[in-house]
């Protein structure tokens, strides 16, 4: 150890103390050694300065553990020594100071609402578990930890956070928990070519890198410039101290001018070059990043005294008894001189008399009477008097309000607070303080007492500033990458906009939570601002003498605004003011630190800090307990406490009606003051102006301002309007308040009312540069000059009749002003050789008028009082005038003028804007002095304009019905003062003012998303787009008819062909059916025909001009159809193939007589047309690049052409052909001979499609079908030799070659969800036609009527059933309520009924093909009904069950003698239809892939096709079976016998369906239900042996009788119910729908109801049926049933004694495999997704072949449970195979094939059948079993058969089976 000490003379010793081994100091036997300090000193003082009751050492290690002085009697003795009032103990008050005097005090009892500490104190039950240490010693904050929802993670201690927070590389948790043990982090995604990716990996707009702004948020975005922004540099002054990832060395490093840089006197120099400021030198902290700022700093640190001890003038510490004591103890004598009032002592004082003259406290110190006072007192300069202490004097004694009393205070709180126990601090009533923090990219909450931490808005771009509004529960923040102010609630919804427009950098933002208003601070602009809370009446409130205004607050009880300023003059302020911006004065003008955001609640201070990215408290007295509330946050900038108690209700100076004002209520003082919104002047006390006067106009680029001259402030103001990219040219017109401007980025004029309403686009097309603009007050004209195509043009105001003026001559033209009066209008041009030209307003009398001394002529303007035209030239740096003839040249301004480019006059003032100097300024007009700086500091400054009301009106006989012209009316310097003109394209006729109707001979084209028009009657080319009111989205094809000047065009991905007038008028869709890419169109202008080629579908099909008689003429053989020209007079079409084999081929105009012309070395022939006068073909090829030509036989090919990039378009006009090219966007021209003279037509033309060139006034030409269509009856087509007749597709001619049936004879009709459509089999194309059914949403099921002609379908979108006619008309709702998913439909057309299946409900309904007299048939043991067919002529109803276990089930058309045809071996039976001729039933099976047949009764089953994708419906016609399937989206067929001649009928269909077969034969037959429903009143169904009469479930107004015949007299209405009677006189076998089954003999009704009438079935119910019998007498009938029955009770007895004697359960092993999921079409989209799942491995075979192979897999369970079905089924054969495999274990079993018995006969088992029921069941399974095929018959069973309408038996699940 090493010491060098110094002595005082009254012994004290310092040691400055070098540690080598050990912390301990060692003084002499005279000292005392204190404890070893912080640094390391040690200090010795005399041994008796110990325990002396004075702080010597400065830690009180010296007066530790000593024996205290006593305390007077009447004082209590604290701990630590401290002296008391005896009266001031436990009354819960910390008056020692280490809380002894409170301790060991009895209980106080807390009440019932209050929470008792464990210290004794009692708080508010409020209080617990906060998450605040009410009680002092943390004893209410002992609480569990609060459990975390679903949605949250619970972090590790034990906080939770938001779930998907977990692992995001942000720490969220308190203790960073969530980011431990994340997967191995993912790249931040790179951002695109137009983004700039900031430092943390966020991406912004490339056009934002080095603009100036921090977009990205940590000034990333602007730390690699080598011009730095001021506001840059700005914010790296205040955040130097605490900025560490931005190193201006590295940063810097590229740019030169940085390497040298110097820094200022107020600076200092790193050794890196960088500055600091200089009072950052030898601060303790490394602000240079190469500590060069703290070395070489002299320790000038001093020790610092303890409160208790005095600093002697030496700067040693003694304690404060030991002054004036009469020694010298400082060793300077300075605690004993005169300047601390040191009187001479006299030796004769005593403490014992007269108490030392001691006013309380008296003690003996060293021989010396020392006085002292108690508590609450001070010593007076006298040294003997005592006076009181006023505690409320010194600032952090009380939290808030402070009383002071004689040696006593107390605290006390303001209203919504509670004083804490400890009698000082104060606590705020309510909910839990929340503090809310801007995070730049979010907005987040957190409870700083706890680690509760939550997110609130997400997802933002930069958001700086923030506040909220408690009572009406909002939050505003502002974002400076946005520049906008936004709001939403509290909870994070209804995010919305308040302020947009503007905005620069708004760094603060404040609420007005008393006068609802939102006030904000924009350093960018230098302002402060004020509005309404949703942005409306915004003000700009103070603008002068602000430079980088950021922090703000408000007091609204005080009506005061207060604001930091950070600008460099005045240097960091603090100022104040009234909230209306009066009163403005300082508060503290130098010395103020730079944090960030800062708020303030109960004792604590909060503030977010960039460098440590956290957020921290600490007691807001003191400073003291500083805490880390938050730490590694992204980048915490605003902060504010979220509580009610921040936002106290105060009085609303305004009052309820806005203190009576028109717009704005500020508050001032205690009064208010009515406001203006920036730009309007104050017309009264209380009101506004509602509009503006005057005011200067001028566009920025991405925003157009304005600064009114109604006011004196000259603030300029954002006008709202959307999408301004680019605006560069204005005007204005004060008629109809219309502010006009062009945007280059958009190539538009657009327009609004000043106020930024009304906002709409006047032009928008064949625009390139619009750079100025000029509005012709007088006849309501707008001219405007485009740099890019070089042209003047004119229209009206709302951009109809335009036209172009100037097109010759023109080298960039810029600004355009008019001149009304005299006619003219100036122009400047700064191409090659810069001029100023002027001419007629109608182009005449064009001339230069200033050509010499020009650069860059930029804005013009004219002073029409002197006839003076002013302009600025940016090149001469000059503003110059001239008279309007350009004489008497004369330069105003000829210094200071950077970059002038805006110029405007108005009054005696002359304006412009200058790009360097990015201002706007002013002069006087004649003479160019006094200038004045309007704006600075503005980016991007354009155009400029004085709007006014003052022009001045010009008579011209354009106002009198237009001047008699038919079009345009323009001013003219000619001495009739106008002339007419036509709109672009149009030319004027010989009377000087009638324009022609319309272009004679033109190019018309398409360009994806418009048609477009370039006029050949005029000497230049300029495309006019067609006005058709329509959004296109990809036209491709186009043709023309001239003769009635409609254009057709096709769209491919609206999949339609249009048409519509030359002027965009009666637009129509003519086909929009069946349409996939239509490449090709050619309009057929002499034969009335649309042809058009399909590269999709691969056809070329014609039509009538309206779309009608549509037919496939050629659909063999093509690849990839495109172009298509048409030879009428020829009778030839041709057209190109740009498939695989490209090639050019031509056939008759009917599609007869193909031949391939030309098919080697083409590659993708796109273009084609035909030269009729030289016989010549011509095309363009985009692969080999060139034009080429043959004759009309493909004979004599050359190149015209050659090379082009990629033509697309080509025709042929006169003598020259044109094309469009992809590559360079332009339409080209050149020679129709020889290739030669190319030309440009128009360029900057993208997407660029087809085109056409047409001449109205050539002839058409001789029609050869003639004037009566070449008697044809639909299609009258050209050939070579002729014409030829021809029908509509699908559709065969008669025999005469003339007409045509109306439709098809035979034809299938399938569905694909959207559309019904057709494909008829008379014709061997196959093309399907849509059937034009409305409203057709998802269509599943078909079915056909042939009798009524009418197509019945389900769409499960709307859950309906539908018909409708064939042409789509008469379409109704059959069925409209009640249906869940209607999979399968049926109609008899015999009884006329329909059938239909719903797998939602598991029914099988009926009903009249009406609708009418529904009935459920079939409820019970139904799973997934699907498809659904009916045999009339048999009585037969089948239908397929894809559920749980698959089945094929048949009854009788009203629902009895249900039966299960197939249950084995199947997956998915999707489809099913019956084929007539062969009685047989064919299924498609979707899982197992494949189509199957079976007779009726399902036996002689045999696979048809083995392997098909996914069939989902099927169909029978002739030899074929037809069907659609998923996976291939086609309709196939085979031949039904073989299985083979597999052929695909149709292809590439989303969303196929059902499918159905229209045919005479298909529907014949008939029953007894088919002559007058059977003599039924309502339901009539046929059955195999008879029919029966039914009633509906619903009953209507109509009686219903169940005898055929027999109507029966209309029920009398009861009193109990207006329903038909319910009478129980139902026969054994009669089966209801009651819920319980009840048998009731006649007997039973005597007295009711009659036998007679029993038997006439009048006493029936209204939903029961009874079969249509021969007679009355049915005595024989009761015999037989009788015999029968006991045949079949003898059946049962034997089959239940071998039941029993192998017992098994019905239960299947295999069913536990079945996880296949047949597709739902109940979907939105058109795409059908087949759920690809591994079938089975033993699905495909049937139960047992002898031909299988081993399988040792096999379990006596599973061969009991076929033992059981075997058995039952009592089939010999299979009763031999079980044995066989019983011994063999061989064999291959599949798996639940054995176990899907009949599903009634399971039914039976299960108790809802009776007796007899059960027996005849089980006698049907063991005659089915044999093959012995018995009828059932009605004497069978009895007299009245099961109908099967059991809806009451209880259901029965195959699992329990």
């Amino acid at each position: 150890e090493t010491r060098s000490c110094s002595v005082a003379p009254a012994g004290v010793q310092w040691c400055d103390h070098s540690l080598a081994s050990s912390p301990e100091c060692a003084c002499g036997r005279s000292h005392f050694t204190c404890a070893v300090s912080a640094l390391g000193e040690c200090t010795c003082i005399p041994a008796q300065w110990q325990c002396d009751g004075d702080n010597d050492c400065g830690d009180h290690s010296d007066e530790d553990g000593c024996i205290l002085p006593t305390c007077s009697p009447l004082d209590f003795h604290c701990d630590n020594g401290k002296c008391i009032r005896r009266s001031w103990v436990c009354d819960g008050d910390n008056d020692c100071e280490d809380d002894s005097d409170e301790q060991d005090c009895p209980p106080r009892e807390c009440e019932e609402d209050e929470f008792p500490c464990q210290n004794g104190y009692c708080i508010r039950s409020l209080w617990h578990c906060d998450g605040d240490n009410d009680c002092g010693d943390n004893s209410d904050e002992q609480c569990d930890m609060r459990k975390c929802s679903d949605k949250e993670f619970r972090c590790s201690d034990g906080s939770c956070i938001a779930e998907h927070w977990y692992c995001d590389g942000d720490t969220d948790c308190k203790d960073g928990s969530d980011e431990e043990n994340c997967p191995s982090a993912v790249p931040a995604p790179p951002c695109n070519l137009e983004e700039f990716q900031c430092a943390y990996g966020r991406c912004i707009l490339d056009i934002y890198h080095c603009d100036g702004d921090d977009d990205c948020g940590d000034w990333s975005d602007e730390s690699d410039c080598c011009e730095y922004s001021e506001e840059f540099l700005d914010f790296l002054v205040p955040l130097g101290k605490r900025w560490r990832n931005w190193d201006s060395g590295s940063a810097m490093g590229h740019c030169a001018q940085t390497a040298t840089s110097m820094c200022t006197a107020e600076q200092f120099r790193c050794h890196s070059g960088r500055c600091v400021r200089l009072s950052w030198r030898c601060d303790g902290e490394d602000d240079c990043a190469d500590n060069s700022d703290e070395e070489n700093c002299e320790n000038t640190g001093s020790p610092q005294c303890a409160s208790d001890q005095f600093l002697c003038w030496n700067g040693r510490c003694i304690g404060q008894r030991k002054l004036c004591n009469g020694v010298n103890d400082c060793g300077d004598n300075s605690d004993e001189s005169p300047q601390q009032n040191c009187r001479p002592r006299t030796g004769e004082e005593n403490c014992n008399v007269n108490n030392g003259g001691c006013a309380q406290k008296c003690q003996m110190v060293r021989g010396a009477v020392q006085c002292t006072c108690h508590t609450g007192y001070r010593l007076t300069e006298d040294g003997h008097t005592c006076q009181d202490v006023n505690e409320c004097a010194e600032e952090g004694y009380c939290s808030q309000g402070c009383t002071n009393s004689e040696g006593a205070f107390q605290c006390w709180c303001e209203t919504g607070y509670e004083l804490r126990p400890d009698r000082r601090s104060c606590k705020a009533l309510g909910p839990e303080p929340v503090l809310l923090f801007a995070n730049r990219i979010d907005i987040r909450q957190v409870l700083p007492h706890r680690s509760e931490y939550t997110l609130l808005l997400n997802n933002l771009e930069n958001a700086i500033a923030l506040d909220f509004h408690h009572r009406r529960e909002l939050v505003f923040w502002s974002d400076v990458t946005l520049d906008r102010i936004l709001r939403a609630n509290l909870n994070g919804s209804n995010v919305e906009e308040v302020v947009s427009t503007g905005l620069e950098s708004p760094g603060g933002l404040a609420v007005d939570w008393v006068h609802d208003k939102l006030y904000w601070t924009d350093s960018g602009t230098s302002r402060i601002e004020v509005a309404n809370l949703d942005g409306a009446h915004r003000k700009v409130l103070l603008w002068q003498n602000l430079e980088k205004p950021r922090a703000i607050a408000l007091h609204p009880m005080e009506g005061t605004i207060y604001w930091t300023d950070w600008g460099n003059t005045p240097h960091h302020v603090i100022e104040r003011a009234n909230l209306d911006g009066s009163h403005r004065k300082a508060v503290i003008s130098q010395g103020l630190p730079h944090p960030f955001a800062i708020t303030v609640f109960e004792d604590s201070l909060y503030w977010t800090d960039w460098h440590t990215k956290s957020i921290n408290s600490a007691n807001k007295f003191t400073g003291k307990n500083q805490e880390i509330i938050r730490n590694k946050l992204h980048f915490p900038m605003d902060i504010h406490t979220l509580h009610p108690q921040r936002q106290p209700a105060g009085k609303n100076r305004c009052g309820d009606n806005n203190g009576g004002c028109t717009h704005l209520c500020l508050p001032s003082g205690q009064n208010y003051t009515c406001a203006c919104p920036t730009g309007f002047r104050k017309i009264s006390s209380h009101a506004c102006a509602q509009s503006l006067d005057k005011f200067l106009l001028f566009a920025r680029r991405m925003d157009i301002r304005r600064i009114s001259f109604d006011t004196e402030d000259l603030s300029d103001d954002v006008i709202p309007l959307a999408d301004v990219r680019s605006a560069v040219a204005l005007d204005w017109d004060s008629r109809d308040d219309h502010v006009y401007w062009t945007d280059v980025s958009t190539d538009t004029i657009s327009r609004a009312k000043w106020d930024g309403t009304g906002q709409e686009v006047v032009v928008d097309t064949s625009l390139e540069s619009p750079a100025g603009l000029a509005i012709d007050w007088v006849t309501n004209k707008l001219y405007w000059t485009d740099a890019g195509t070089d042209r003047i043009e004119v229209a009206n105001t709302d951009g109809s009749m335009r036209t172009v003026l100037i097109w010759e001559n023109l080298d960039r033209p810029r600004d355009i002003v008019v001149e009304p009066m005299g006619g003219y209008m100036y122009w400047t041009d700064w191409g090659a050789s810069p001029k100023i030209e002027r001419a007629g307003m109608d182009a005449s009398g064009r001339q230069v008028i200033i050509s010499s001394n020009l650069t860059w002529p930029n804005g013009l303007a004219i002073d029409y009082g002197s006839q003076r035209l002013y302009w600025a030239d940016a090149g001469m740096k000059t503003i110059e005038f001239a008279g309007l003839d350009g004489s008497k040249r004369k330069v105003l301004i000829g210094s200071q003028l950077p970059h002038p480019f805006g110029l405007t006059l108005y009054g005696e003032r002359i304006y412009w804007t200058d790009w360097q100097t990015k201002s706007i300024q002013s002069a006087d007009r004649l003479t160019g002095l006094d200038r004045e700086t309007l704006q600075e500091n503005l980016e991007n400054l354009m155009d400029i304009h004085v709007f006014h009301r003052r022009r001045p009106p010009v008579s011209t006989p354009c106002a009198m019905e237009n001047g008699g012209c038919s079009h345009l009316c323009l001013r003219s310097p000619n001495p009739s003062g106008f002339s007419c003109t036509c709109p672009t394209g149009i030319n004027l006729l010989s009377d000087g003012k009638t324009c022609s109707p319309g272009m004679n001979s033109f190019l018309i084209f398409a360009r994806r998303i418009d048609i477009r028009m370039v006029s050949l009657d005029i000497p230049y080319f300029a495309d006019v787009v067609v006005p058709i009111n329509i959004t296109m989205k990809n036209t491709i094809a186009i043709g023309v008819d001239p003769q009635e000047g409609k254009v057709y065009w096709s769209d491919s991905t609206l999949h339609r062909i249009s048409r519509a007038n030359l002027d965009g008028s009666q637009h129509e869709d003519i086909i929009t059916t069946g349409l996939q890419t239509t490449d090709g169109l050619a309009v057929d202008a002499i034969g009335r025909k649309v042809y058009w080629t399909d590269t999709g579908t691969n056809r070329i099909e014609v039509g009538n001009l309206d779309g009608s008689m549509r037919k496939v003429l050629v659909w063999q053989n093509l690849d990839s159809p495109r172009a298509i020209v048409l030879y009428h007079e020829m009778g030839f079409m041709y057209w190109t193939d740009w498939g695989e084999n490209a090639k050019l081929e031509r056939s008759g105009m009917d599609g007869s007589d193909r031949a391939v012309l030309i098919n080697n070395n083409l590659g993708w022939p796109n273009g084609l047309t035909v030269d009729k006068a030289s016989s010549q073909l011509l095309w363009a090829d985009a692969h080999t690049e060139r034009i080429e030509a043959a004759d009309l036989n493909g004979a004599n090919r050359h190149t015209l052409v050659s090379p082009v990039q990629h033509p697309y378009g080509l025709t042929l006009l006169d003598s020259y052909i044109y094309w469009t090219d992809w590559q360079t966007r332009s339409i080209h021209r050149a020679d129709k001979g020889t290739g030669s003279n190319v030309i440009l037509v128009r360029s900057n033309l993208p997407g660029l499609m087809d085109m056409q060139a047409v001449d109205r006034a050539q002839p058409l030409g001789f029609n050869k079908c003639g004037s009566r269509n070449g008697g044809c009856s639909h299609l009258c087509l050209p050939r070579p030799s002729g014409f030829s007749c021809a029908c509509p597709t699908g559709i065969q001619l008669k025999g005469d070659g003339k007409t045509c049936d109306p439709s098809p004879e035979t034809y299938l009709l399938f569905s694909s969800r959207g559309s019904i459509r057709r494909i008829s089999l008379d014709t061997s194309d196959h093309t399907d036609v849509h059937v034009p059914v409305p409203e057709l949403n998802n269509v599943i099921s078909l079915d056909y009527d042939s009798v009524d002609g009418k197509v019945y379908y389900t769409d499960v979108f709307l859950d309906v059933i539908r018909r409708a006619d064939l042409n789509g008309s008469n379409m109704e709702t059959v069925i409209g309520r009640g249906l869940k998913t209607t999979d399968g439909l049926a109609v008899d057309w015999v009884a006329r009924n329909l059938y239909w299946t719903d797998t939602g409900r598991n029914t099988i309904e009926a009903s009249r093909l009406d609708g009418s007299c529904r009935k459920v048939l079939i409820n019970n043991s139904l799973d997934e009904p699907r498809a659904i067919a009916v045999f009339p002529r048999k009585g037969y109803l089948f239908w397929t069950d894809w559920g749980h276990i698959a089945k094929i089930e048949r009854a009788n058309l009203d629902g009895s003698e249900r039966k299960v045809l197939i249950n084995t071996d199947l997956g998915w039976p999707n489809g099913l239809t019956l084929d007539y001729d062969t009685r047989r039933i064919y299924w498609v099976d979707a899982h197992l892939d494949r189509i199957e047949s079976a007779d009726l009764n399902g036996k002689l089953r045999q696979v048809l096709v083995s392997h098909v994708s996914h069939p989902f419906a099927l169909t029978q016609q002739d030899r074929w079976i037809y069907w659609t399937d998923w996976q291939t989206k086609s309709i196939q067929r085979v031949d039904k016998y073989s299985g083979r001649n597999k052929e695909t009928v149709l292809a590439n269909v989303e969303g196929l369906m059902d499918i159905i077969v229209v045919s005479p034969q298909r529907q014949t037959g008939t029953n007894a239900c088919g002559v007058n429903n059977g003599g039924c009143t309502h339901l009539c169904f046929a059955r195999a042996s008879d029919f029966v009469c039914a009633c509906p479930d619903e009953p209507d107004s109509r009686p219903c009788s169940l005898v055929p015949g027999l109507v029966p007299p209309a029920p009398r209405a009861t009193g109990m119910s207006e329903k038909s009677p319910v009478l129980p006189n139902t026969p054994p076998t009669t089966l209801h729908s009651s819920t319980t089954r009840t048998r009731t003999s006649l007997e039973e009704v005597e007295g009711r109801c009659s036998e007679r009438d029993a038997r006439l079935g009048l006493c029936a119910r209204s939903n029961e049926a009874v079969p249509a019998a021969p007679g009355e007498g049915l005595h024989i009938s009761y015999a037989i049933g009788g015999l029968l029955s006991i045949l079949l009770i003898l059946v049962v007895i034997a089959a239940l004694m071998l039941y029993r004697h192998k017992k098994s359960k019905f239960t299947d092993p295999g069913m536990g495999n079945l996880t296949y999921s047949n597709p739902s079409y109940r979907t939105s989209t058109q795409e059908v997704k087949i759920e690809a799942i591994p079938k089975p491995a033993m699905y495909n075979q049937l139960c047992y072949k002898k031909e299988g192979g081993p399988d040792h897999n096999y379990t006596k369970e599973k061969i009991k449970i076929v033992e059981g079905i075997c058995l039952l089924s009592g089939d010999d054969a299979e009763w031999d195979d079980l044995k066989q495999l019983r011994s063999s274990r061989g064999g291959l079993l599949r798996d639940h094939v054995c176990m899907k018995t009949d599903t009634v006969s399971i039914q039976a088992s299960s108790g809802s059948l009776d007796d007899t029921e059960t027996e005849q069941l089980l006698q049907e399974e063991q005659s089915e079993c044999s093959s012995v095929h018995t009828a059932a018959t009605p004497e069978r069973r009895g007299s009245l058969p099961d109908t099967g309408w059991k809806h009451e038996r209880k259901l029965s699940s195959e699992s329990q089976v």
